[in-house]
């Protein structure tokens, strides 16, 4: 019965645990992954690309609403739409309250979406009890330390 059963070429060694042809399962393992990786990489920049589309959509158009204040909400919202279509973008909400704007834009689609919110308007004061300097607040409301005492835990 020579001659019948698997016929050994070239190629095969015929030794148990041989490692011959791995190599090419490495490769392609690697490759895989690279892709994989190469896959990964791209989609992270294009929702940072969405992202940075929104915010400067977003900017722009609450200026634009806001230096248009004066034309009505509408009109200002209107000319906030014309801004953040020119960026690639669209608007989510606009309200204008006086001269205050407050725009939502979002651009990209699907998981790759970003929204984002910007306010514009007049400079005002930082706060009820009124800008801070380096050195804390200043005004009636400013306390000087109290002196330490020697020998006081």
């Amino acid at each position: 019965m020579r001659g019948r059963g698997v016929k050994r070429g070239a190629w095969w060694s015929g030794r148990a645990g041989s490692d011959r042809g791995s190599a090419t399962v490495w490769v392609v393992v690697a490759l895989a992954s690279i892709g994989v990786i190469f896959g990964g990489v791209l989609a992270m920049g294009r929702a940072v690309e969405a992202r940075h589309r929104a915010g400067g959509a977003a900017d722009l158009a609450a200026l634009a609403a806001a230096d248009h204040w004066a034309e009505g909400r509408v009109d200002a919202c209107a000319l906030a739409g014309r801004v953040a279509r020119a960026q690639g973008a669209r608007i989510a909400r606009c309200a204008v309250r006086g001269e205050v704007s407050d725009v939502t834009a979002t651009a990209g689609a699907g998981v790759f979406a970003a929204q984002v919110r910007a306010r514009a308007g007049p400079a005002g004061p930082a706060g009820p009890a009124g800008p801070t300097g380096p050195t804390g607040p200043t005004g009636p409301e400013a306390r000087a330390p109290e002196p330490a005492t020697p020998g006081r835990r």
